[in-house]
């Protein structure tokens, strides 16, 4: 054991399994590129290199000093460099190859995914393939709507695999497509075999284009055997189950239907919040807990949105110079929060609060004053008010009201409870999560 790796090993005692797995496990220390004044380790992405360079590096440097007398500045670069195996030693130039040819985007690993209720099944499945490929989940079939992490898990299977010498190829349904009609039309059909036919793992996304496409199935049937009965292992995305996808014939989609099938539902509001957290620590943004809650409330689901709203958010404060407010990041965003209000209506939002604080729709809409009935009427008007493009006065006029007083004294009220009840404020969060949720699947 050389110093490098009696140093982590020192380190992995004193953080802890659970903390040493998700940020550590993945660092190799390089003692060719180290000296005395200097401690070289490699990271697998961009993303981890920045998390210990910030969170770790001195505590690093310290170890380096207590083992050698002299502290070392620690660098971290970018590239997943593992100590050969010598079976992995003899794939070398196969190995390179395939790293180069597999179009992966590095920051794509396990441990830059947000685990939530809402993926767990998912993340496990897939993790569990990246560790014993070809074993038990072959193949893996990932659905789920737009923007969930299906490719984040793809891909980060593939990028947990380039450290043993395999053979990855990813690649799009439209890519697979192209190339297929592309060598059917230049009669080199054998060398399209030959590649997709002999890799270690093919990780094909967006698989439901596959749909009515009835010489490229015939194809990725004779193809998806060919490494289903060589022990290779096949994942696959799609938005859908293979039952959904129209125009699919029965022998692909009883394949597709052969290992194990893993659903990625949309973020609950805590998972949500937790991803916006760790872009925000992975990019080296500063946003207040109330920006944080207010992005995760009203961008709806789609993980890819969400961060390109941050990403954009730090580059207008960056142009303008200006700190990042909730003010500002209201302004910022108004535009896209304006096309999701046009999405929801009062009846959803009535349809899902009664059905949420047991409270009758009918009720809502009328002129009882019972506490609970109160208390759903102006939850109700609160969310229309922020979630609508209703103005106050359509708003009075849907519950039947004179003019919108009633409508403005329900607004005051709600908004004195939300500064005084933290867990009333978690509860309007939660509904109005509910409502995006609901209403985007009913488009």
């Amino acid at each position: 054991m050389n110093i490098g790796e009696k140093v982590l090993s020192i380190l992995r005692r004193e953080i802890g399994e659970d903390e040493y797995r998700h940020y550590i496990r993945n660092l190799v220390y390089d003692p060719e590129l180290s000296r005395s004044d200097r401690a070289c380790f490699h990271a697998p992405n961009i993303f981890t290199a920045r998390w210990i360079r910030t969170n770790y590096a001195e505590t690093l440097a310290h170890l380096f000093e207590l083992e050698s007398g002299i502290k070392p500045k620690i660098d971290i670069r970018i590239g997943n460099r593992r100590p050969a195996t010598p079976a992995q030693a003899s794939q070398g130039a196969d190995s390179t190859k395939s790293s180069k040819n597999a179009h992966l985007n590095p920051s794509f690993t396990f441990d830059s995914f947000i685990v939530g209720s809402s993926n767990q099944f998912a993340y496990t499945t897939a993790r569990s393939v990246a560790e014993k490929p070809g074993k038990q989940y072959n193949p893996l079939f990932i659905y789920g709507g737009v923007g969930l992490g299906k490719t984040h898990l793809l891909q980060a299977i593939g990028n947990y695999r380039l450290g043993f010498g395999d053979r990855i190829i990813y690649t799009t349904l439209e890519q697979f497509m192209n190339k297929f009609i592309s060598q059917v039309k230049t009669g080199t059909m054998d060398r399209f075999r030959e590649h997709f036919r002999q890799c270690d793992l093919l990780l094909i996304d967006d698989i439901q284009f596959l749909s009515r496409k009835e010489q490229t199935q015939e194809e990725f049937f004779h193809t998806f055997n060919e490494l289903h009965n060589a022990g290779k292992q096949i994942v696959m995305t799609s938005d859908r189950q293979p039952k959904k996808i129209a125009g699919l014939v029965d022998r692909l989609r009883s394949r597709f239907e052969w290992g194990l099938m893993a659903d990625i539902q949309p973020p609950e509001l805590e998972t949500k919040i937790a991803i916006i957290q760790k872009k925000c620590e992975l990019d080296g943004i500063r946003l207040d807990k109330e920006i944080v809650h207010y992005i995760a409330t009203h961008m709806g689901d789609n993980i890819r949105e969400i961060e390109g709203t941050i990403i954009k958010l730090n580059a207008m404060s960056a142009m303008l110079n200006q700190p990042i407010t909730l003010e500002f990041a209201k302004n910022a965003i108004k535009d896209q929060i304006k096309e999701k209000q046009e999405n929801v209506n009062i009846d959803d939002i009535v349809r899902i609060v009664s059905r949420e604080l047991n409270v009758k729709p009918s009720d809502i809409k009328s002129k009882k004053r019972t506490r609970n009935v109160v208390n759903a009427r102006r939850i109700v008007i609160y969310l229309a008010r922020n979630l609508t493009p209703n103005s106050m006065p359509q708003i009075a006029l849907y519950f039947g009201m004179k003019d919108h007083t009633a409508i403005s004294h329900a607004m005051k009220k709600i908004n004195e409870i939300v500064d005084n009840d933290e867990n009333f404020k978690v509860l309007l969060e939660e509904l109005s999560n509910k409502i995006g949720s609901e209403s985007k699947e009913t488009e």
